[in-house]
């Protein structure tokens, strides 16, 4: 009898224990205690940490100011990993959608379809990504998808986005180029906005990657972020806002696509509300990761398929 006693209570105590455990079959996630309302990713095609990593905690970056301002106020590694193949398709899409290749299904450099099936598909027929979890998390969210490569438009969910915009978001006047960027941010102050640039790309594959030609097209596109937080800040939502610089992956000489760190290896940059600053990032990360910590930020139930991980340590 005394055993049977010790029995029903060990079957209590392990029951209480249960429940007393949230639920993760399904990937919960709960948001940062200080979560922005707003999440802005700019992404850029093709750029590889060895163009800015110089071996210093923080790089001297001279050739990327307006990056660097943000590093140094914000949260960083100069490690993140692209998943394989180093291309573009494949990790643009593990970006949006939290995992690799062997479970969205994108395998190539221009994939506008799964080359394998998809682990799963949503109603509209495509992998869960991030624009969807938004919408299904916050129905009501304004939702913004501009992109210069047209490949970009297929690897996105775009029934869930409210404004789809294609945009030479690279060429020669840094202003007229990205006024779609600008714009829509001054105008509708979207609650989730992913900009994808198709430089230094192309650079990288006409002259070289880590040339001055390559160099130069960054600071270009440097002078293009510092516009777009300026656009931020008029817009009246920075105290609300976090920024996240990204790219898809790297390059060595005048191709991506291998299994070399300069082709890998990308940086990851948080900045604004929540976001600890001039702190750099212990975790390893992957492309996919991304995804996770967007959908951390607005407090998504993260789909099982899903690989990725929120980055935590970020957060104030």
């Amino acid at each position: 009898m005394r055993t049977l006693s010790h029995l029903c209570l060990l079957a209590v105590l392990l029951l209480v224990s249960a429940c007393s455990v949230s639920p993760s079959a399904e990937g919960e996630s709960k948001q940062p205690a200080n979560a922005p309302k707003h999440v802005i990713v700019l992404g850029f095609d093709g750029f590889s940490a060895a163009s800015i990593n110089d071996g210093k905690t923080l790089p001297d970056m001279k050739h990327m100011p307006n990056l660097r301002n943000l590093m140094a106020n914000g949260s960083y590694t100069l490690k993140n990993r692209s998943v394989l193949p180093s291309s573009s398709a494949v990790n643009w899409a593990s970006m949006w959608m939290g995992a690799g290749p062997e479970l969205h299904g994108y395998t190539t450099w221009g994939s506008r379809v799964p080359d394998l099936p998809s682990r799963i598909l949503t109603e509209h027929e495509i992998f869960p990504d991030i624009f969807a979890m938004v919408r299904k998390t916050h129905p009501e969210a304004e939702i913004g998808y501009i992109y210069e490569w047209e490949g970009m438009r297929y690897l996105a969910d775009t029934l869930s986005i409210n404004y789809v915009q294609p945009a030479a978001l690279s060429g020669e006047n840094t202003t007229e180029a990205i006024a779609p960027v600008v714009n829509y941010i001054k105008e509708k102050k979207p609650d989730f906005c992913a900009v994808a640039f198709g430089e230094p790309d192309g650079v990288g594959h006409s002259i070289g990657w880590c040339t001055p030609e390559y160099i130069a097209k960054l600071t270009h596109l440097d002078k293009a972020i510092g516009e777009i937080v300026k656009a931020v800040e008029e817009a009246g939502i920075m105290d609300e806002t976090v920024i996240i610089v990204s790219a898809d992956h790297g390059g060595k000489g005048t191709s991506h696509g291998g299994i070399t760190m300069d082709e890998m290896e990308t940086a990851i940059v948080f900045y604004g509300k929540g976001i600890k600053k001039g702190f750099v990032i212990p975790e390893s990360t992957m492309v996919y990761d991304i995804a996770g910590t967007i959908g951390y930020m607005f407090g998504i139930e993260q789909p099982q398929v899903w690989l990725a991980r929120p980055i935590k340590s970020i957060f104030e």
